[in-house]
């Protein structure tokens, strides 16, 4: 019983990793043509998609220790079927898959943050205030700033 309950984890762990894999590179390609409301509607869906995962993940762990304690004496690869052993090769090779996009993502992510960082910059002029190289508003935009709302 435990094997048929581990291959049906595994399954679905495969299909999770697969759907997020998706959500990622449709998040790719919205934040390229600047899609904010369907990268935060994704967010809220992979938030929930990971979680599942993780449960899938322990419910694994689980049911592989429950096969290992009745056969305690046999290495794990001795134990488990070639389906098996492929459905974990098909999970890790979705994870690296997973990792590489999530990489590429925040790269993309973190190019953005440095433009729209940049673009704030040269509308509203920052100067340093000492060690650190912390910055505050221009002195001088403040006092224009006051002006206009007087």
């Amino acid at each position: 019983m435990e094997v048929v309950m581990l291959v049906q984890y595994l399954k679905g762990a495969i299909a999770d990793l697969q759907t997020l894999i998706e959500y990622t590179k449709f998040d790719i390609e919205s934040i390229k043509v600047a899609n904010h409301n369907e990268i935060f509607e994704s967010n809220t869906k992979k938030e929930a998609l990971i979680q599942e995962f993780e449960t899938k993940k322990s419910l694994i762990d689980q049911e592989i220790r429950i096969i290992k304690n009745n056969q305690p004496t046999q290495e794990l690869q001795d134990i488990l079927s070639a389906e098996i052993i492929d459905l974990f090769g098909n999970m890790r090779d979705k994870l690296s898959e997973l990792k590489k996009l999530n990489s590429d993502y925040a790269r993309i992510v973190f190019a953005v943050l440095e433009f729209f960082t940049s673009l704030k910059d040269r509308i509203i002029p920052q100067e340093n205030i000492g060690y650190g190289e912390n910055k505050k508003a221009s002195s001088q935009l403040k006092a224009n700033i006051l002006q206009v709302q007087v």
